[in-house]
């Protein structure tokens, strides 16, 4: 079935002339109301926040927004294609026969970018002026023809076979899609622009980098030969609460002056959902908990670790008694920030 465009500020709730500012305070508003770990009574929850991430990963990046304001749903594909010196003076048609013709009127450029892929003078061949080694030989063709350079009759028997040039697409995942692993349906641009729809499976563990390998998914092999393979490139997408070190993760954990200096226990965010952990006293700002083993797996079943980010904050504003109990210690208490 067809896929219905998204509109990435649609699901922002932004306008298209929005700030990065107000596109930046949307996405944290939204990914707080929808991550799987808060909302556990919306059962779109996760592929909501899935779709917010996927909406700011677009918008958030200048480039990509720019390219996406111009050609919408086609922002992707197609446009890094640039044309080889002397393109405009070439014209196809069908030749006597119902064979197929290339004929180039310029100077250089066009032909010898053949000439350079298919094995024309530079290989000791004399590419399209009609002898061997250029695009004649390739598909078999009879030699001759007019105008300064040509190819005529059907793509040959004599055809050597040759397997299908592999390709490289990039797919972005959640934080939970890379640990939990699990399958995806891409839809991906084809070389005659037709779109196809492939499923893939998703290791546990992949990181920020990391190539998925789907065999037999690439370029179209030629005269009965294999097709090449598709390597899918995975970009992890931000996530509103954890920060990514390869198979590490690091979460901040605010805590107040009082409970830093006396201990206490709080509850963390994990990618199991949450724990508590114990503050011990007179835990500074900065100070690291390790939670060993709360990480991203592995490709080898193991797990990364989880570290807790202690930043101690302060009320911004003071009641009269808690203006007068912090007068009071300041005035009990020896210690100095540089102790």
């Amino acid at each position: 079935m067809p896929v219905k465009f998204k509109d990435y500020y649609e699901t922002l709730g932004v306008k298209r002339d929005a700030s990065e500012e107000e596109l930046r305070k949307a996405y944290r508003k939204l990914a707080r109301k929808y991550h799987p770990d808060v909302n556990k009574t919306d059962k779109n929850a996760e592929e909501r926040f899935k779709e917010i991430n996927e909406a700011y990963e677009v918008l958030g990046d200048a480039e990509k927004r720019k390219r996406y304001d111009a050609l919408g749903q086609n922002w992707k594909p197609g446009m890094d294609f640039t044309p080889p010196p002397g393109w405009e003076n070439v014209q196809f048609d069908f030749g006597p026969g119902g064979g197929f013709e290339f004929r180039e009127f310029g100077e250089g450029g066009f032909s010898d970018f053949f000439n350079m892929l298919f094995g024309g003078a530079r290989s000791g061949g004399r590419g399209f002026e009609g002898q061997t080694g250029g695009f004649e030989d390739l598909f078999g063709a009879p030699r001759g023809g007019r105008g300064r350079s040509s190819v005529r009759g059907g793509f040959g028997r004599q055809a050597a076979a040759q397997k299908g040039g592999d390709a490289e697409a990039e797919i972005e995942l959640t934080l939970e899609d890379a640990h939990h692993g699990g399958k995806k349906t891409l839809q991906i641009q084809q070389d005659n622009g037709r779109p196809r729809r492939i499923d893939v499976t998703i290791p546990p563990g992949v990181t920020d980098g990391s190539r998925i390998r789907l065999a037999g998914q690439g370029g179209a092999g030629f005269g009965g030969a294999a097709a090449g393979d598709l390597f899918l490139r995975v970009r992890l997408l931000s996530h509103p609460q954890f920060r990514v070190e390869d198979h590490d993760i690091h979460v901040d954990l605010p805590v107040t002056p009082w409970d830093a200096a006396l201990g206490t226990k709080a509850a963390v965010p994990t990618l199991d959902g949450e724990v508590t952990v114990t503050i011990p006293p007179g835990t500074s700002s900065g100070q690291k908990l390790r939670l060993r083993g709360k990480g991203l797996r592995t490709r080898t079943g193991g797990r990364g670790d989880q570290y807790v980010v202690v930043k101690i904050v302060v009320p911004k504003k003071l009641s009269a008694r808690e203006q007068e109990l912090f007068e009071s210690l300041k005035k009990e208490s020896s210690f100095l920030a540089t102790d």
